[in-house]
């Protein structure tokens, strides 16, 4: 990646698709670009995400070139986009009732990859509040932020997400039908006219295959919504080393009677001496345990 101090066509790849890249400027322009083939040539390949300079092809048609791709802070796999500040992972208190276990399962592939994660329950209008504070505290003691919200009650719950994704990019993340696109609309008011700005321009609207895209809430704020999951598989990690992720553990461990203890058969384990004085979750335990089996039998194939 060439360095070029100009930061006068600067701007940040929200979507790619088609090797046509669109760049939104901080005029909240969009441009339609293409990558110079340098970058082929030296096997860099531009990221939703990037922070990138462009020349100018014609400004009336906003159309142009990419000329330099700016170092990344950071780049995820899954999903595709570089330069996060942090994910919020949304799932909701009912209706679907929440899946714990692919909660984790998210929580553990945005640790591997070192992004601050936000888990927010949505939908509290369907529970009592008493349900909704003691799941926010068992992920609290876990050393997760947390925040309860609902679209269909007048509180400050929105208001408070606004506030953490103000002025960075946020990927959010959550299976279907957690409300996760009502969540998105009460955030995003640019969004609407942003999608629409781009299909026009790739001329393939509700027929383009689903891509990562960003969209531009304002402040230097952006959000990217990611397809709904039903599963995930926790890999790449051996399955001894699941219980670094599971962040409650680190303060027992030590009164372990082995080093190297992974909490579930051994004798004299803090781990499972705190579970039974219940100051770890049962409900956090018993997903580490199939977890840590699925790796287990993972690495006998």
């Amino acid at each position: 990646m060439q360095n070029n101090s100009d930061s006068k066509n600067k701007g940040k790849i929200i979507k790619g698709v088609g090797g046509f890249y669109y760049i939104h400027l901080p005029d909240n322009r969009i441009f339609e670009c293409k990558a110079k083939g340098v970058f082929r040539n030296q096997k860099i390949k531009p990221t939703v995400g990037d922070d990138v300079l462009i020349d100018f092809i014609d400004e009336q048609a906003l159309t142009g070139n990419i000329v330099d791709i700016l170092p990344r802070e950071n780049s995820l796999i899954r999903p595709m986009v570089s330069n996060v500040d942090q994910a919020v992972i949304i799932f909701a208190l009912s209706d679907p009732k929440p899946n714990f276990n692919l909660l984790d399962r998210f929580l553990i592939m945005m640790d591997t990859q070192q992004v601050k994660t936000i888990i927010c329950f949505n939908k509290s209008d369907l529970v009592s509040n008493v349900e909704a504070q003691e799941l926010k505290s068992i992920y609290e003691n876990c050393g997760y932020d947390v925040v309860i919200t609902s679209t269909y009650v007048d509180d400050d719950s929105t208001a408070s997400l606004k506030t953490i994704i103000k002025g960075k990019t946020t990927v959010f993340a959550g299976p279907s039908g957690v409300g996760k696109s009502s969540l998105l609309n009460a955030l995003n008011p640019n969004a609407k006219a942003q999608t629409g700005s781009i299909s026009e321009k790739i001329k393939r609207g509700k027929h383009t295959t689903r891509h990562s895209e960003l969209i531009w809430v304002g402040d230097d704020t952006y959000i990217m919504d990611t397809p709904g999951f039903s599963s995930l598989f926790v890999g790449d990690m051996e399955c001894e080393e699941l219980r670094e992720y599971y962040g409650e553990f680190t303060q027992y461990q030590d009164s372990c009677k082995f080093i190297g203890c992974v909490h579930i058969n051994e004798p004299v384990c803090g781990v499972k001496a705190a579970l039974e004085s219940g100051h770890i979750s049962q409900l956090r335990y018993d997903n580490y345990k199939q977890l840590y089996e699925e790796l287990k039998a993972k690495k006998k194939w």
